[in-house]
């Protein structure tokens, strides 16, 4: 008779976790159903830093840890026993200046090695950290610092990105003016640029020195004490915080490393993605270093300076494995000018994508002239609050404990082979969200709409052979400045305002930005008339956008606003959105009108259906 399926993924989960270090057993691995009170490794403690560092300095302590490339060249290689003395040094330094268990840590860093150290540093003192994308605007940094109340903020004096400095010191110091701000601004020197400096302000290298005095020491942890904090999109003007626990975070990048995303121990490791994303740091950091491997972290962006830097940095390091998401594959592919074939990139053996769906040319483009025909394509599916990828296609040979995922229909039940409906976890996951910060019920209430099933928010359809399709976010979500706002929000915000009949929110792209908010409105006849507000199309931009604002906040501003006559009801409301994101696009300007037939021109040019 098979196995019980959870006790099966039970099973599997303690037998990975037996792999780390723990200063104190668990007396019960978990509760055996997700819920927003679900514990893992119940009753044990851990020290997260010495469970990625010093357990493995007896067999591995000359072994390279990190490869580090900035972009404009300059290279460095850390052993894992010098990045262990750095990381007990940082630590002894952040402690002299009062950090201890339960603190937060902003970490406002680009790519580089002092960011690692910072992370592991923090987790060693028992501090919160929370790694904030070095893109941020300093509106949106400042809505972070707000919700994180941290004691300590680390950042440097500027980062290199497209061959610019981007100032990240002054950013932080215009963030603080509009925050109640930090006790200490710690600053890394990179790029030499002048900066102002302020009473708390600190150079990394005197808080190394000063810690290298008195190193700090190991402090396990709870196994559900907090580990880090990673923010999602904006709801109601705030950003919202998903905490991580330790014990359950440290277990779960470990397994994903081993088992999902590199094929043999010994692989030289790449994850090609930010390390602000959470999946930047479960699997370019916590992962590979809990396993003892060996991985490359590169500062800038791809085509800088030539398109040829991927191949370069892939040959230069003999990259064996790589995580990247289907946007940077498909930026690399439009680089004709240094085809994958101009470097030798036989090392490469595996590849995962992650984030987003890819396109079929895409995924075959990887294998053939990245992979050379060799490497495993692998499409990974997962989430901020799952800790990022939970589940790779085809699956490895070894297999992941199994999250229990189903298809829900609108009434909670298994939707029919075919049929689209909410995708959810019905097995407890150790890389789950802890909770989020400031306790918000009306987020976590989404996540736990079903008894006894977690609800990712993710439309899929079970396959007659069991596989499953993941098909998009029931709440389609627009990055602006590298934040996340929530599409449908948006649309409910402009469908409360009296001038509003009905609403959709697209993206568009912006130079500025990455992507727009673009509202496309219905408005009420009476709005619509003559002697209505409708009447000037710029005072009816100006009052939406000034709504959604008031309401939601800044970075949910529409940048467009688009005049419907109408929602055509012959058209399905996904190939409606296609049009519209076309439409609004084709004609970037801050107010358009677009008709009804405009709209079923834009579907069947699209290839959606009517």
């Amino acid at each position: 008779m098979p196995a019980d399926p959870l006790q099966a993924t039970l099973a599997g989960w303690a037998a990975e976790a037996a792999t780390l270090d723990w200063a104190r057993p668990w007396d019960q691995l978990c509760d055996e159903h997700p819920g927003p009170d679900a514990r893992w490794f119940v009753g044990a403690e851990l020290d997260v830093a010495a469970n990625c560092l010093e357990r493995h300095l007896p067999t591995r302590g000359d072994q390279v840890a990190l490869y580090w490339e900035g972009e404009p060249g300059d290279r460095r290689t850390l052993s894992y026993r010098e990045l262990t003395e750095e990381v007990a040094a940082f630590a002894g330094g952040l402690r002299n200046l009062g950090v201890g268990r339960g603190d937060r840590v902003a970490i406002y860093l680009g790519m580089v090695p002092e960011t690692v150290v910072a992370m592991l540093a923090c987790a060693r003192l028992g501090a919160v950290h929370s790694v904030l994308y070095s893109a941020l605007p300093p509106d949106a940094l400042a809505d972070r610092l707000e919700d994180l109340e941290p004691r300590v903020l680390i950042t440097q004096d500027g980062s290199w990105r497209r061959g610019v400095v981007l100032p990240l010191k002054s950013r932080v110091d215009e963030a603080m003016a509009a925050t109640s701000g930090a006790d200490h601004t710690i600053v890394v020197r990179r790029t030499g640029i002048d900066i102002a400096w302020f009473e708390g302000d600190r150079w990394y290298d005197d808080i190394v020195k000063d810690g290298r005095t008195a190193p700090a020491q190991f402090d396990p942890v709870p196994a559900d004490h907090p580990l880090l904090v990673t923010h999602l999109g904006y709801r109601r003007g705030r950003p919202t915080g998903i905490v991580h626990r330790a014990g359950g975070f440290l277990a779960y990048a470990s397994t994903l490393h081993r088992r999902a995303l590199t094929s043999q121990p010994d692989d030289v490791f790449w994850c090609a993605v930010d390390i602000g994303w959470v999946a930047g740091q479960s699997h370019g950091v916590y992962g590979p270093l809990a396993a003892g491997a060996t991985s490359l972290i590169f500062e800038g962006t791809l085509g800088t300076p030539t398109h040829a830097r991927a191949w370069q940095l892939i040959e230069r390091y003999g990259v064996n494995a790589l995580v990247t998401s289907p946007s940077i594959a498909r930026n690399l592919r439009q680089w004709v000018d240094s085809p994958p074939s101009e470097a030798r990139l036989e090392s490469i053996r595996s590849i995962v994508h992650l984030g987003e769906p890819i396109d079929d040319g895409t995924r075959a483009w990887l294998f053939e002239e990245v992979g050379g025909g060799r490497a495993v394509i692998r499409d990974g599916w997962g989430q901020t609050e799952l800790g990022a990828i939970v589940t790779v296609d085809p699956p490895p040979d070894r297999p992941l404990p199994d999250p229990g995922l189903e298809v829900l229909d609108e009434d909670g039940q298994p939707a029919a082979d075919g049929e689209p409906g909410e995708l959810v976890l019905k097995h407890p996951w150790p890389g789950m969200l802890l909770g989020v910060r400031h306790e918000d019920p009306a987020v976590m209430s989404r996540y736990w709409r079903w008894p006894d099933r977690y609800a990712t928010g993710d439309l899929a359809v079970r396959e007659p052979d069991g596989r499953i399709t993941f098909l998009r976010r029931m709440d389609p979500m627009i990055n602006v400045s590298g934040q996340l706002v929530s599409a449908n929000e948006v649309r409910d915000v402009l469908e409360e305002h009296p001038l509003v009949v009905a609403a959709e929110v697209v993206a568009r792209a912006d130079r500025r930005t990455g992507q727009a908010v673009v509202a496309c409105v219905v408005l009420d006849d009476a709005a619509a008339g003559p002697d209505g507000p409708a009447h000037s199309p710029e005072k009816v931009s100006r009052e939406l956008t000034s709504h959604v604002q008031d309401t939601l906040g800044g970075l949910a501003r529409p940048r467009g606003v688009v005049l419907l006559e109408a929602i055509p009801e012959d058209v399905t409301r996904e190939a409606f959105r296609t049009a519209l994101t076309v439409l609004s696009s084709a004609r970037p300007a801050e107010v358009v009108r677009v008709t009804s037939d405009q709209v079923r021109a834009a579907v069947a040019a699209s290839g959606g259906d009517g």
